[in-house]
């Protein structure tokens, strides 16, 4: 993994509000380059705020607001030199509830890439073939590539949205529950593909599964009414939490 372990977002006091509600409170942590980071805490603690907040599509609410400071490879995303399209671009999201375009499996995974600059028939035969493989679903739809990613399974069209954020060159992959609608086998694939695709690129993965981060994530950031309780290596935290309120909601006592 080049530059493995070294820090690639950097968040120093850092606060978000949606008018006069702050939703984040003086957040400060680091992610290192080619890690999973899992995000646990209940509704309503701020781990879907933080996540938006990294591409700032926050900033499409009326009312939104930040302080303090966020870094992505040294580059502060708030000041106003920042392209958010760039930005968005670099760190790909994927939500909850898959959102495949109404277009066939192989124009999903080159419409962005399309956009973003002119591309050869073989160029995007390969893209399509390389980002399909990197999450497992090339086997699986490599002979209906001009069928509609409508007609994909839940877990399928998952994978395909992510294949999508790949297809686009991203560093960072940002997921905000992306099982929370799936059987056990479909999630299990995405976890899989989640530990492979690692190696190339930094995942911020935040989950109301809390075994899900135990499973996937090198650390595990904790966050409760918009505050960052603690965090540390995933085993550290599952198994002595530094913090009595990590241990009960570990422990189903809340949440």
């Amino acid at each position: 993994m080049n530059g493995a372990g070294t820090t690639t977002i950097e968040i120093t006091e850092f606060s978000h509000y949606f008018g006069s509600v702050q939703t984040l409170k003086r957040i400060t942590l680091d992610v290192l380059r080619n890690e999973i980071m899992g995000v646990i805490g209940p509704a309503g603690s701020g781990k879907s705020t933080f996540l938006c907040a990294l591409n700032r599509l926050n900033d499409l609410v009326r009312g939104s607001r930040v302080e303090g400071l966020v870094r992505i490879d040294g580059q502060d995303i708030y000041g106003p030199e920042v392209n958010i399209v760039e930005l968005r671009r670099k760190l790909g999201m994927v939500f909850a509830t898959p959102v495949p375009l109404p277009r066939s499996i192989f124009e999903n995974i080159v419409f962005g890439a399309r956009l973003a600059g002119r591309m050869g028939k073989e160029e995007m035969s390969e893209l399509v073939r390389d980002s399909l493989e990197k999450v497992s679903l090339w086997e699986e739809v490599k002979d209906r590539l001009d069928s509609s990613a409508l007609q994909l399974s839940g877990g399928q069209q998952q994978r395909l949205c992510i294949a999508r954020i790949l297809a686009l060159k991203a560093d960072f992959i940002l997921l905000d529950e992306p099982t929370s609608g799936l059987d056990p086998i479909s999630t299990m694939k995405i976890e899989e593909s989640l530990r492979l695709l690692k190696r190339d690129h930094t995942i911020i993965l935040v989950t109301n599964n809390v075994k899900q981060s135990a499973r996937v994530a090198d650390r595990t950031a904790f966050f409760l009414g918009g505050e960052l309780v603690e965090i540390g290596l995933t085993d550290r935290i599952f198994t002595a939490p530094a913090d009595r309120r990590t241990d009960d909601y570990l422990r189903g006592r809340f949440g």
